[in-house]
């Protein structure tokens, strides 16, 4: 699996499966846990980040735009009815002119020449950026990033959807004998910094029913359970992931995602709550996800029915 790969067939759904592929028997739950943890720590340091925990490398789509975002663009976005001093920060070739003060907000390069930078470090009530009247001050963790970024070049990448993605080096971890795979190297460097060890091999009891939950949402029968449990061919695992993917039910179980993000129900809800007779569209998605329709076309043919 490269991180480039993302010509994947639709879904959460292939998400899941494949991260539990991908896991082997590793259990579900502590690479859910794993990846989570991940994301909470990296929210976390942003909220309560110091300068001194600054990123080594300024993005805009990670670092910078989200403080302009909170803190500018009320003023300085893509409003032009709201827009003040003739100063526009979301567009680059818009920052790094003359605003109307004849000042430059951000000079490439040089922080020290940038009006943006002597204004959030100004303390003079009538210049600081933000206003105080707005209640939005910047911490300093937000001024730096904001300094270090203009002095890296004040680069405006593209949105993350337009850029390529690019394969990231493996990290070298301690523990080589766990790794099955590439994102298993991810997952256990995490863990080794963080001074803690992956959790015991689940038993196979506890992978299939945990796994027949994710996919299908039904715990397996005792049939089932017993010839997981018996099977002693190597890809054993591999081939329960089949089977479950293959399984009318997990379209049923992973439709329910979307049909909640769309606002699907077989009534109207409210005083009256009458029947709507809008059902194909549930079994379409179901089906979707059943045939493993890729994303693009899945989002084109809805558009097209809307």
């Amino acid at each position: 699996m490269h991180t480039h790969d993302f010509q994947r067939p639709l879904g959460p759904l292939a998400f899941v499966s494949n991260c539990l592929r991908w896991g082997g028997s590793r259990s579900p739950a502590v690479v859910v846990a794993a990846l989570l943890g991940m994301a909470w720590l990296t929210v976390w340091g942003a909220a309560h980040g110091s300068a001194a925990d600054t990123p080594g490398e300024i993005t805009l789509a990670r670092d910078v735009r989200p403080i302009l975002s909170k803190h500018c663009y009320k003023c300085h976005g893509p409003d032009d009815e709201a827009l003040r001093g003739g100063l526009r920060l979301d567009v680059r070739d818009r920052a790094v002119r003359p605003a109307g003060s004849g000042q430059v907000a951000i000079v490439p390069g040089h922080p020290e020449s940038s009006e943006l930078v002597a204004r959030i470090q100004s303390a003079d009530a009538g210049e600081v950026m933000p206003p105080p009247e707005t209640k939005l001050p910047l911490s300093e963790r937000d001024k730096l990033v904001l300094e270090r970024w203009i002095a890296a070049g004040a680069d405006y990448q593209p949105h993350w959807s337009l850029i390529a993605p690019q394969d990231r080096p493996l990290p070298v971890v301690k523990r080589e004998e766990w790794v099955r795979n590439p994102i298993d190297r991810f997952i256990l460097a995490r863990l080794e910094a963080e001074g803690l060890v992956p959790s015991s091999e689940a038993s196979r009891e506890t992978l299939i029913r945990r796994l027949s939950l994710d996919l299908i949402g039904l715990p397996p029968t005792i049939a089932e359970i017993d010839t997981f449990v018996n099977d002693a061919s190597p890809d054993a695992y591999e081939r329960l992931v089949d089977r479950l993917l293959a399984s009318p039910h997990y379209g049923e179980r992973w439709a329910r995602r979307w049909l909640d993000l769309a606002r699907y129900a077989d009534t109207n809800g409210y005083e009256k709550d009458k029947p709507r007779v809008i059902w194909p569209y549930r079994d379409w998605v179901i089906s979707a996800l059943n045939r493993d329709l890729p994303f693009d076309q899945f989002t084109i043919q809805q558009l097209a029915g809307d």
